[in-house]
């Protein structure tokens, strides 16, 4: 089984280069961030004639996420629990039925930016409410991936300038000691776990050429719990991407399961 994340930053402006990749990477689930569009507006026919089942948790101009699958998809769940105020469209979990079962949770985790202030509270308090669900999900212990923009650079290691981004929330102390909160419930970074040392980014800005100077940072993750950790097979990032044709800022980071 073959699961990916991919922040597209638009729907309407990846709706070229998004099935172009899907062709060619032939992943079996996808959770996308950044759709920036409510559900009925999301063009889910050009994904059901390349065979994805869609499930979308849309958001006007902003946000929204999504989940495409070419195996059964069931028991949808829209939101984050914990917070019945919070109308972010940022979360969207669904099992998925391959050889097992796997629950995949996509998730778009707020920037932060500026901090401190009031969306890096936001964030913070986003990511407790993250932790205590993946507590409760964890517990029926099912093959779990949690995988999407994390807005979070885990280690100095993961950026080409981690000077740069010292006073960022992408990578200030509470960021990054919540990130390992995750981990320390038993989560493992599935692309790290594989591929140790620098130089793997999943992200370049648009701005001041990051791109041809390859001055990207890791931020998309897909963390595994103990039982799909076991399942774990490959991992990669799909870095050509980024050098197409109308690309999103981020690019697709995958798993393949024994699943």
């Amino acid at each position: 089984m073959k699961i990916a994340t991919f922040n597209i930053n638009g729907i309407k402006a990846r709706i070229e280069a998004l099935p172009e990749w899907l062709e060619q990477a032939r992943p079996d689930v996808v959770c996308l961030q950044e759709i920036k569009s409510v559900d009925e507006n999301f063009p889910r026919e050009v994904f059901e004639a390349l065979g994805y089942q869609v499930e979308t948790h849309g958001q006007k101009g902003f946000n929204g996420v999504a989940i495409l699958s070419k195996l059964p998809m069931t028991d949808v769940v829209r939101g984050l629990p914990g917070d019945d105020s919070d109308e972010q469209a940022r979360w969207i979990e669904a099992t998925v039925q391959g050889a097992r079962k796997v629950r995949v949770c996509g998730l778009y985790l707020p920037n932060g930016n500026p901090a401190p202030g009031p969306k890096y509270d936001y964030k913070l308090a986003w990511m407790a409410r993250m932790e205590a669900r993946a507590r409760t999900l964890m517990a029926d212990e099912l093959p779990l991936i949690f995988l999407g923009d994390y807005n979070v650079i885990p280690e100095a290691q993961d950026a080409a300038k981690p000077e740069a981004w010292t006073t960022d929330a992408l990578f200030l102390p509470q960021s990054r000691a919540a990130f390992r909160r995750l981990e320390h419930l038993g989560l493992t970074d599935a692309f790290r776990i594989q591929h140790p040392g620098p130089g793997h980014y999943s992200f370049w800005d648009f701005q001041a050429g990051a791109w041809e100077r390859n001055n990207g940072i890791r931020i998309d993750h897909l963390m595994c719990s103990p039982q799909a950790a076991d399942l774990l097979m490959s991992s990669g990032i799909d870095k050509a991407v980024r050098g197409g044709v109308k690309p999103s800022d981020h690019v697709p980071v995958w798993v393949e399961l024994d699943a």
